[in-house]
């Protein structure tokens, strides 16, 4: 198994769409861009936000075992993929590498 260097690249904030669909929420993402995590075995890092890892934990687990190149060539380097949490209010686009031994 390999590990998955997960980086948050860009976090977007749609202020239009909060005022006119969300709820006030007291918390919201915690997540910095520049922000990284470890994947180890395709495990879930700690501090990773749950929902964000099920945004992305198929295609961790795929990179960690080793598989990849996702779509025919999607991405220019094979080993990687781009992936954003399922918040559409502010997503946030990571990037997730496969990290060689």
């Amino acid at each position: 198994m390999f590990d998955v260097k997960i980086t948050a690249i860009r976090k977007a904030d749609y202020r239009d769409l909060q005022q006119r669909y969300e709820n006030p929420i007291l918390h919201t993402c915690d997540v910095q861009e520049g922000q990284e995590w470890v994947s180890r075995g395709g495990v879930q890092p700690e501090g990773m936000c749950d929902s964000a890892w099920e945004s992305m934990r198929w295609f961790v687990q795929e990179l960690a075992a080793g598989r990849g190149n996702f779509y025919d060539g999607w991405m220019q380097n094979p080993n990687s993929a781009m992936i954003s949490c399922n918040d559409g209010f502010r997503p946030v686009s990571f990037l997730l590498e496969r990290m060689e031994k």
